[in-house]
């Protein structure tokens, strides 16, 4: 049998915004040939325990995790907490606070829509899980379900654009404040994505050393969504404040073009989150 290879840090499950259950996404990178992944669901550790089953029986390693939703101003934020405690009451109200947000900002985007559009709020449950973390990807998929919309990317560049005027921000800490959280957690933060709107958009240099005071590991260097322009910006910073990189796919199964593996971490970053998480336990890898 051949050496599994590659270590994929942000997967999504259905238990936020992707199409597959969590032991589905376990059987999809052990099929990718991977030898870790994280599942990071959105503002939710519910999948875990479904993930760390499914990982346990196919020998593939697992780190546990979270993406928690923040917000800088008008700008959302997104942060990536391995090995957090899901029992930490902190980190239990809040994530609880933003699902209940996004629930509740997600209602009032599909009665504007509604408006103009045969949708209603029951389309929207029909494409989640109990549970699931609901946002505008299930207003997406319900859109195209309804023959509106071709698919999701085709929402998120038409009615669901910002240009359209059916969004609204919802309720996040803020970055400074995540990261803090996570650390608490025991966890490990990283930085999501953050060249993905050029480096123009790349957080200043004074945001990235507040980050760091509170607690700040490392940024998601290697991601299909950075731009080239914010990749070598991002490498700037990690280079200036001694951060780590990762690599990831950012992994929704159907839900998006991004495949298992197209982007990974190198073993020695792995390490370096596995010594210093604290809330929760990893699934190693077979040998």
């Amino acid at each position: 049998m051949q050496a599994r290879r590659g270590i994929d840090l942000h997967t999504h499950s259905r238990v936020s915004d992707g199409t597959e259950p969590p032991a589905e996404v376990v059987a999809q990178a052990v099929g990718a040939g991977l030898s870790t992944i994280a599942l990071t669901d959105h503002d939710t550790t519910a999948g875990w325990a479904e993930a760390r089953g499914a990982a346990t029986a196919t020998g593939l390693g697992l780190v546990p995790g979270v993406e928690l939703s923040t917000r800088l101003e008008w700008r959302s934020v997104h942060v990536l907490g391995y090995l957090v405690d899901p029992e930490h009451p902190g980190l239990l109200a809040e994530t609880a606070r933003i699902r209940e947000a996004r629930r509740s900002r997600a209602r009032r985007i599909v009665a504007r829509i509604g408006v103009d559009y045969p949708l209603a709020w029951s389309d929207v449950l029909a494409q989640t899980s109990p549970g699931s973390t609901v946002g505008r990807p299930h207003i997406a998929d319900a859109l195209v379900a309804l023959g509106i919309e071709s698919d999701r990317s085709a929402a998120f560049a038409g009615i669901l654009h910002p240009r359209r005027g059916y969004i609204e921000p919802h309720y996040a800490p803020t970055p400074q404040a995540g990261v803090r959280l996570i650390r608490d957690a025991g966890g490990v933060p990283v930085l999501a994505h953050p060249g993905a709107a050029g480096r123009d958009r790349v957080l200043g240099e004074d945001v990235v050393a507040d980050l760091v005071d509170a607690g700040l590991f490392g940024l998601e260097l290697y991601h299909r969504e950075n731009t080239p322009d914010g990749r070598e910006r991002v490498a700037e910073l990690a280079e200036r404040f001694g951060l780590s990189v990762t690599g990831s796919s950012d992994y929704h199964g159907s839900g998006k073009p991004n495949r298992l593996g197209e982007n990974t971490t190198a073993p020695e970053v792995l390490e370096r989150i596995l010594a210093q998480g604290t809330g929760t336990l990893p699934v190693p890898p077979a040998a």
